[in-house]
């Protein structure tokens, strides 16, 4: 275990575990109490809203969900605080299942104003159900006792809340370091390259969502036992925002960073509210007003916020080397060579009055290489979109192996060993080369999210990364393995692309200009690869530019021409058609 790794983190579990014992005003503990309470929910936030590209200002009201329900359970019915725990958890995830399934389905503005909808509509709901106190909210809530002590004071209960927070931040790391933590990572990137590859969009979203309410009703149990009582004023409007802030200051894409930012936003707002009143001479909240500038400041000079800012001060760390396995991926069983496997029978595709695809039959066989090819805007790329799934067909067929394909979803395509690269390159930059190569193996595995919080996937996922470093090495990118993946060059993107869709183990290869920005040589090399795959059996349909790079490689060709196929046949044949001589050189010429 490198030691530069985990020293950050001893030392900072040190100091929480020693601060009660020292000589230290009993405020602090109270503050510390509160940062902890904050944490949990900026812990989810980080993943709802900087990992998965979800922006939710109501996160406070699951807080409210929480604590209510422990406090209605432990006073109306002398429920004990523990029992209440697994409930008040659940209530939460339950809460959160059908408010996700309406809010992951909004994008844009629409997603942050449906949140600030519902986080309001919950809030004056607590302030007026009888049974929770109205406005007045609960008293007389019972402490919690372990082992006959009972957390009464604030240092007494310090311990509990701070053992919450870092299992969470753990739990929530791990998360995002499996292949459940890919498929969330990828939503920011749009999802449509992580659908192609099998990853369920709508549950990725979903899994962040519940998790984000899940923690923020752990605070609110916490909360509920700290504070002896509630009231709805914690869980309005005002304290998402301020959530979202703690967020946003400490680095919404990092987990640590959450701590770091309700821990800046925190002592900042208590340090405001001792000495401001007295700098301006009036009580009014003008602390919002400095964090809003304070706000429009990080996103100016860092928008990662200031954890990273922070990490550049500590030791750097070294890559991780790709875990060993002990087994390996299965692979597919491959189609005969010359057996029918992809056919497009009159694929049509209108946007409006515009045919895109216009009545377009073609096949694959087994162990080909097909190439697509047109001038630009012929419907090329729109025809891959058509065979994957990603858009639909206005009429027609694509049958794979016999089976008709219309109308499932990329995902469901994907598991029939259908994989792609795009036209314009989606790749997750802020993610390594090696873990965008993993996201294509996404559906070889099968690790969900208890396991992967609690790290019981681990041989798994070594499995998966040690298949992507395979696929790197096979492509010839193994050197840029631990790099971000935006730092390459536009011709090793196309190649990172490809590796990706290599570790999906494809029976049919869709290519969409894969050679675009690659030199003579690297062109070459590229050749040699389709070749080999040929040879194992894979079939590869090729969407190309470069002549001399499609007539030296492929077996077969398509040609179409404003989405409509006016050449279909051997590729020495295919260039002497006067129709294909025409689309390219003109009917003059």
């Amino acid at each position: 275990m490198n030691i530069r790794r985990i020293l950050p983190g001893f030392v900072g579990i040190l100091f929480l575990a020693i601060v009660p014992v020292l000589p230290v005003p009993p405020f602090w503990i109270t503050l510390l109490n509160n940062i902890g309470l904050a944490s949990l929910v900026t812990i989810g936030l980080v993943l709802l809203t900087g990992v998965g590209g979800l922006t939710s200002f109501g996160q406070a009201a699951f807080c409210g969900f929480g604590a209510y329900t422990t406090a209605v359970l432990s006073t109306n019915y002398g429920v004990s605080p523990w029992l209440t725990l697994p409930l008040s958890l659940i209530v939460g995830a339950v809460i959160a299942l059908p408010l996700g399934l309406i809010t992951v389905r909004l994008s844009g503005h629409f997603l942050p104003l449906g949140t600030i909808a519902w986080g309001l509509a919950l809030y004056y709901l607590f302030g007026k159900i009888d049974l929770l106190g109205r406005y007045d909210g609960i008293s007389g809530i019972p402490p919690i006792k372990f082992a006959g002590y009972r957390f009464l004071s604030d240092g007494s209960i310090y311990y509990l809340i701070w053992f919450f927070v870092i299992v969470v931040a753990i739990g929530a790391g791990n998360l995002l370091d499996s292949r459940i933590g890919r498929a969330i990572r990828a939503l920011r990137g749009g999802g449509q390259a992580a659908e192609a590859f099998g990853v369920n969009i709508v549950r990725a979203k979903l899994t962040v969502f519940i998790f984000a309410g899940v923690v923020a009703a752990l605070s609110g149990w916490l909360y509920a036992h700290m504070q002896r009582s509630v009231n709805p004023t914690p869980f309005g409007l005002s304290m998402g925002i301020e959530y979202l802030l703690m967020a946003v200051v400490g680095g919404a894409g990092h987990v640590w960073g959450a701590i770091f930012g309700a821990s800046i936003v925190l002592v900042l707002k208590d340090i405001l509210q001792r000495f401001l009143p007295d700098i301006i001479g009036t009580t009014a909240n003008f602390e919002m007003i400095v964090f809003g500038i304070l706000l429009v400041l990080i996103l100016q000079l860092s928008r990662d916020g200031l954890w990273p800012l922070a990490l550049k001060l500590l030791p750097k760390r070294p890559p991780r080397p790709v875990p060993a396995s002990s087994r390996k991926l299965a692979k597919r069983t491959l189609a005969p060579a010359g057996s029918p496997l992809l056919k497009v029978e009159k694929a049509r595709k209108a946007f409006g009055g515009l045919v895109a695809v216009n009545d377009v039959s073609f096949e694959v066989k087994a162990g080909q290489i097909v190439g697509l090819i047109g001038p630009n805007g012929a419907g090329k790329s729109t025809t891959f979109n058509l065979i994957t799934g990603i858009a639909s067909l206005t009429s027609g067929s694509v049958f794979y192996e016999g089976q008709p394909l219309r109308g499932d979803s990329p995902r469901q395509i994907a598991r029939h060993g259908i994989a792609r690269t795009f036209q314009h390159a989606k790749i997750l930059p802020d993610m390594s080369v090696l873990e965008n190569v993993a996201l294509g193996a996404h559906l070889r595995g099968s690790a969900g999210v208890f396991r992967s919080f609690f790290r019981l996937e681990r041989e798994e996922e070594a499995t998966l990364l040690a298949e992507a470093a395979t696929q790197l090495e096979r492509v010839g990118l193994g050197q840029y393995r631990d790099r971000p993946a935006g730092d390459l060059a536009l011709g090793q993107i196309r190649i990172l692309e490809i590796a990706r869709a290599l570790a999906a183990d494809p029976a049919v290869l869709l290519l969409d200009e894969p050679a675009a920005g690659l030199r003579h040589g690297e062109k070459q090399e590229l050749a040699s690869l389709l070749r080999k795959l040929r040879e194992e059996g894979v079939s590869v349909l090729l969407v190309e530019h470069d002549m001399g790079f499609v007539m030296g490689l492929v077996d077969h060709l398509v040609v179409l021409d404003f989405g409509t196929l006016i050449a279909d046949g051997q590729p020495a044949d295919v260039r002497r058609h006067p129709s294909v001589i025409a689309a390219y050189l003109g009917g003059v010429a």
